[in-house]
């Protein structure tokens, strides 16, 4: 598949239409730079819907929902964040499809286990599909780690929108997080009424 960005996000925002499928994005070292993209495209106002700029802890459980403890747990750069981000996109909108990034385009930031140029990516669907992808690019220089994860979230958009894939393996509480999501309906779903009949007397032997 091609690597050109703009190529891709013009295929993309093509099935999108095609299908009236719409997008939302989560971004923390990117920087918006997704949604961007996008919306160098004439007429992307029919796909997407708005984009997350989430590049403090604070703003990912404030504006996306990720657990505190998530962050805590595995750090803002770590699959389990990226996959919180891409479902609270979902959940706080009625998009059809969110992209998240996560990752460390440096020089610094680096720490052990994580070095500059790891970048975590989740795409999740309404209907309940998530994927998630690491990527180690290395020390490449800031600018290109950031051009190189806008083009990896724009294929992983375009998977998503051709055909199923296998979800991702989750933990207890995010498999929780994306049933949830998978059940929200993509307008608000009627709520059944609580019966208020009273419990029957046990009877008296």
């Amino acid at each position: 598949m091609s690597g050109d960005p703009r190529a891709l996000t013009r295929v993309l925002l093509d099935l999108c239409r095609s299908r009236k499928l719409t997008i939302a994005t989560a971004e923390s070292c990117t920087g918006g730079l997704v949604a961007g993209a996008l919306t160098e495209i004439p007429g992307s106002s029919e796909v997407l819907d708005r984009g997350f700029v989430t590049y403090s802890n604070e703003a990912k459980q404030s504006m996306l929902g990720v657990p505190q403890t998530t962050l805590t747990t595995f750090g803002a750069v770590s699959k389990e964040t990226a996959i919180a981000m891409a479902i609270g996109a979902l959940e706080a909108t009625e998009v059809d499809l969110a992209v998240a990034i996560t990752g460390i385009a440096g020089p610094g930031g680096a720490t052990p286990g994580k070095p500059v140029g790891l970048v975590h990516f989740a795409a999740a669907s309404r209907d309940g599909r998530i994927m998630h992808r690491e990527q180690r690019f290395g020390a490449i220089g800031r600018n290109t780690v950031r051009q190189r994860s806008v083009v990896e979230a724009l294929r992983m958009l375009l998977e998503l929108v051709r055909g199923p894939k296998p979800a991702a393996k989750l933990r207890p509480a995010e498999s929780a997080s994306r049933l949830r999501a998978a059940r929200t309906a993509r307008r608000t779903a009627v709520k059944r009424p609580v019966s208020s009949r009273p419990k029957p007397k046990p009877r008296k032997s």
